[in-house]
């Protein structure tokens, strides 16, 4: 690939910025796109040759400043203007790249989307859009915790962006859309809920109801949509359970001899199991409804996870989904 230059945060995030610059180097040299790191310069040179890591392809943009978990959501606009996630936000929407990453202050990184980058004409809000695996494969959450209050059309919008990258990304043929509900009844729900189900039967989408919690797991659809306090709950639950059954598992092949004589019978299923759940190989998440790409890449991110959300950005800008969201709307 060539022409494309990636926009990455390099201070986002807990093993920033060594991770950070290791998997720039790797997709660099993997996909031949160029990166415009932003950061504190010398520590970032300091970091790539104590590490003897190549800084070919990558160039980088001064920084004096940090975005923490700790701050507001809004100090990205206010207080700290020339943290890394600031600078790269405002040189993206300036087109001195095409995608930005940041493993940064989720919070943070949605209001900038939102309000540096500018949401797509016609998108009410913009919304946090985790890919989670599922039992016959992956699924796209939206949203996934950055709008508690919605109304109706937000949740159809949510449901058209995410068909949209479904099908331009992760190319996913006529994408199955799910409502979360408590029950798969038409007449359940909230208010909320019932308007934004008519309004997605009422659509040219590939709406198939209401989807129950339990059902989600199962990959019964490939968006599923809410609003974002219930979005974050399934989010959060959903990676609660999976740390906690994979613990249980480790404990439980580890803790005898009997237990470690069968794990070395199946080694490599549970191998395959854990890599099956492990939310690294996604990378991150996409905000949609910004006007230009913005990811959101894992707080924890190690180099190859970065590796991945790069790889989902330059997916994104290939597959032209911004342009395929502004015509659908």
């Amino acid at each position: 690939m060539t022409d494309m230059k990636i926009i990455v945060d390099a201070f986002g995030g807990d093993n920033a910025p060594l991770e950070i610059i290791k998997g720039c180097a790797m997709a660099a040299e993997e996909f031949g796109v160029d990166f415009l790191l932003t950061g504190k310069e010398s520590v970032i040179r300091e970091t790539a040759k104590k590490n003897q890591i190549s800084l070919n392809r990558i160039e980088i943009a001064d920084c004096s400043e940090v975005i923490t978990m700790e701050d507001e959501a809004n100090a990205v606009l206010k207080t700290k203007k020339d943290s890394s996630m600031a600078v790269g936000l405002r040189l993206l929407n300036e087109g001195k790249g095409d995608a930005f990453i940041s493993a940064g202050n989720s919070g943070a990184l949605c209001v900038g989307a939102t309000l540096a980058v500018k949401r797509i004409k016609g998108i009410k809000r913009a919304a946090f859009a985790p890919v989670l695996p599922s039992d016959t494969g992956f699924f796209m959450l939206l949203d996934g915790g950055a709008n508690v209050d919605c109304r109706p059309e937000m949740l159809y919008q949510f449901a058209l962006m995410g068909s949209v990258y479904m099908e331009k990304v992760m190319h996913v043929s006529n994408p199955r859309v799910g409502l979360a509900n408590v029950g798969v009844e038409e007449h359940k729900g909230t208010e909320l809920y019932k308007d934004a189900y008519q309004l997605l039967k009422e659509s040219s989408l590939n709406f198939i109801g209401n989807v129950e919690g339990r059902d989600i797991s199962k990959g019964v659809c490939d968006v599923v949509v809410s609003d974002g306090f219930a979005g974050n709950m399934i989010l959060k639950t959903y990676e609660g359970v999976a740390i906690t059954l994979m613990k249980q598992m480790k404990h439980m092949f580890t803790n005898s001899v009997k237990g470690k004589m069968a794990a070395a019978l199946v080694m490599k299923d549970l191998k395959d199991l854990k890599e099956k759940f492990n939310y690294n190989a996604y990378g991150g998440a996409p905000i949609l409804g910004a006007s230009k790409p913005v990811f959101k890449a894992h707080g924890d991110s190690k180099a190859v996870t970065l590796r991945n959300a790069i790889k989902l950005s330059i997916d994104y800008v290939s597959g032209k989904a911004i342009d395929e969201i502004t015509s659908a709307l």
